[in-house]
């Protein structure tokens, strides 16, 4: 028997991935695909490989497209397991998941914690930095925060980088979520060029700032207070995380990550020599 999930998929032209991901998410009683009208064959493939797909058209404000999707009268279970387009749920973390789940009502546990593995330049990292994504929640006493950055440049439709805020007790699971994005390197560099101007935004409005910092993670909140971001991060995703384990691909990714943290740092000076 399928375990009470609703899984909702992000997407927006994710025809390379889409069905992949939903496949995964077929151990759900229910597989919801929150489409940004793409203009590629994104619906088509989600349909197919049994989703069922609501259109999105984000009007400006909140909800942002997370939380719309979580709230969507549509969803018929309390537990929702959100997911990227590009994410995989292997079988190991999906028989967790479904366990955890049927016995939640004896713990007051209201969200699961789950470690990402990145693939990056085509091959999957097991050292170095990694992200703990809040990916299942239970929808009645779980919701994204409204943080004010709506007009902010660089992240729109989609909440920014931080966790839904839980009632309760969040458990990590043991299983990984497999992040795996089949778009080119330009993509990538492309989606974080967008996110750093976000990020920079917020350096320079503290209120907001001090808000998205208080709903990351505690090693988000404290990477966010460290100097020297760049090569710091690089040191430790690449040195003292082992991510030299992983070859060249363990590699780029550090250099790529630092760049970011790198690009952020000279947005916000470019943002601050413009306001004075």
């Amino acid at each position: 028997m399928s375990p009470p999930i609703t899984a909702v998929i992000l997407a927006k032209n994710e025809e390379a991935a889409i069905a992949r991901c939903v496949e995964s998410a077929s151990f759900c009683d229910q597989v919801l695909v929150i489409d940004s009208h793409s203009t590629d064959r994104t619906v088509e493939r989600a349909e197919r490989a049994g989703a069922e797909v609501i259109p999105f058209s984000w009007n400006g404000e909140y909800p942002k497209k997370k939380q719309w999707g979580m709230s969507h009268p549509a969803v018929r279970h309390n537990w929702v397991l959100h997911l990227d387009a590009d994410e995989v749920v292997p079988r190991d973390l999906a028989a967790e998941m479904t366990q955890e789940v049927l016995q939640h009502e004896r713990t007051n546990v209201s969200a699961f914690d789950i470690p990402l593995r990145y693939h990056f330049s085509g091959k999957a990292l097991r050292h170095g930095h990694q992200v703990v994504k809040r990916a299942l929640v239970d929808r009645r006493v779980s919701r994204f925060p409204e943080v004010g950055d709506l007009a902010i440049p660089g992240i729109t439709e989609v909440e920014g980088h931080y966790q839904p805020v839980v009632q309760g007790t969040a458990k990590r699971l043991n299983n990984v979520l497999i992040h795996d994005d089949p778009d080119p390197l330009g993509s990538w560099l492309d989606r974080h060029n967008r996110y750093a101007e976000w990020e920079a935004h917020l350096r320079i409005e503290r209120t907001i700032r001090s808000s998205v910092r208080g709903r990351r993670s505690r090693g988000g909140q404290l990477f966010d207070r460290l100097p020297g971001k760049p090569l710091a991060f690089f040191l430790y995703s690449y040195v003292a995380r082992a991510g030299f384990l992983d070859g060249r691909a363990g590699f780029d990714y550090a250099f790529a990550l630092a760049f970011y943290y790198w690009l952020i740092d000279a947005k916000t000076r470019e943002l601050t020599r413009a306001q004075g």
